[in-house]
């Protein structure tokens, strides 16, 4: 017989009981939810109050699920802006809400942390059990099967587009050029010699390479690249410091430097098939040093350590014409309100046809050739 517990730390849960469930991921790991929460990056006073779902039998950790109850959608990635104003204009409380996401990181991955389907059917009804005490029960980026099985719950699906680049077993970066059509195998090499041109050289560190000093330069790429815009980093340079010891084996970075001086960043993790572009930054302005940095350079490893996928993060038509194709991410909600659920429920359908015209125009626009 199953027992559920919710908990707001991962501190007394055993480390090797959750990585069990987790699998290689690092974002789902125990290691980087830990540092998410104990660095106050993912906490009470940052709108993500955890409420991690924990299911045992007979003493041992056999499900688990990544909730938070939430007070904003800062930093999810899956808008619902325009639930929560409706919400809120028809007096009705929209936060907080549950959601079920690896905060600040729009990678798709295992949410229901179980070893059979009859655990994860277990725990997304404990999931919308929980959720009843709030508006809504969110699960963003769900692998398609879990997907399905959130909407066997009676959950809606919502679909959106990101941008993937697949390694066809390229012996280099030339030999992923000459996949590409003329206009684009032209255009990715005039951009990359513009880079050379203005004197930028590029460094790779991996895992324990990357030193204290490197983190706090990063960092500081970081916060300009939020600076830029006019916002908030969500995460801190403890967070940073954390996983760079908890998961030296899946950190890599890239500096661009000039003259011998760092001037841009970009990390990246990894597992065993695929590595994940996370955040960039720079302290000078270079034309084009975001492309190189962020794609280029990310193909040219990937390519090197032989892994499969290159993800590129969200948004971003411009990765398409860089050998990034278009892939279908998925989110699950579930709204208390009646009302609100079929008008919720009559988006999406738009939504959908929408989503699916604009992936076929992508595809129309693909930079392989034909």
């Amino acid at each position: 017989m199953e027992s559920f517990q919710v908990v707001e730390s991962l501190a007394g849960v055993d480390p090797a009981q959750w990585n069990a469930l987790a699998g290689r991921q690092p974002f789902v790991r125990h290691e980087f939810f830990s540092a998410l929460v104990d660095t106050g990056c993912a906490a009470a006073r940052s709108g993500w109050l955890p409420r991690f779902l924990l299911m045992r039998r007979a003493g041992a950790l056999v499900g688990a699920m990544p909730l938070f109850s939430k007070s904003h959608s800062y930093g999810e990635y899956v808008f619902d802006w325009a639930w929560a104003d409706a919400h809120e204009r028809h007096g009705v409380d929209y936060y907080p809400k549950l959601l079920c996401a690896v905060p600040f990181t729009p990678v798709s991955g295992r949410r229901l942390l179980a070893s059979d389907g009859r655990d994860r059917r277990s725990l997304v009804a404990a999931a919308l059990e929980l959720a009843r005490q709030t508006s809504s029960l969110h699960v963003l980026f769900p692998p398609e099967d879990e997907a399905s099985l959130l909407r066997e719950h009676g959950m809606l699906l919502r679909r959106a587009v990101q941008f993937h680049w697949r390694n066809a077993g390229y012996a280099d970066f030339d030999a992923f050029l000459a996949s590409l059509n003329h206009a684009r195998r032209k255009t990715i090499r005039q951009e990359r010699r513009r880079v050379r041109e203005a004197g930028v050289a590029f460094r790779w560190l991996e895992g324990t390479a990357i030193e204290r000093r490197h983190w706090e330069f990063f960092h500081r790429c970081y916060r300009s690249t939020y600076a830029a815009h006019s916002s908030s980093p969500y995460l801190n340079l403890a967070f940073f410091l954390r996983i760079g010891a908890a998961l030296a084996d899946n950190t890599a970075m890239v500096l661009a430097e000039r003259d011998g001086r760092p001037i841009a960043c970009a990390l990246f993790l990894a597992d065993e098939t695929t590595l994940y572009g996370r955040y960039w930054g720079a302290v000078e302005y270079v034309p084009l040093l975001h492309f190189e940095c962020c794609y280029y350079q990310a193909v040219e490893y990937a390519i090197r350590r032989g892994l499969q996928v290159f993800e590129g993060g969200a948004q971003g038509e411009h990765k398409l014409f860089r050998g990034l194709l278009p892939v279908e991410t998925f989110s699950a909600h579930w709204l208390a309100h009646p009302r609100f659920a079929r008008a919720v429920e009559d988006f999406l359908r738009r939504e959908d046809a929408g989503i699916e015209r604009y992936v076929n125009e992508l595809c129309e626009h693909s930079p392989f050739k034909k």
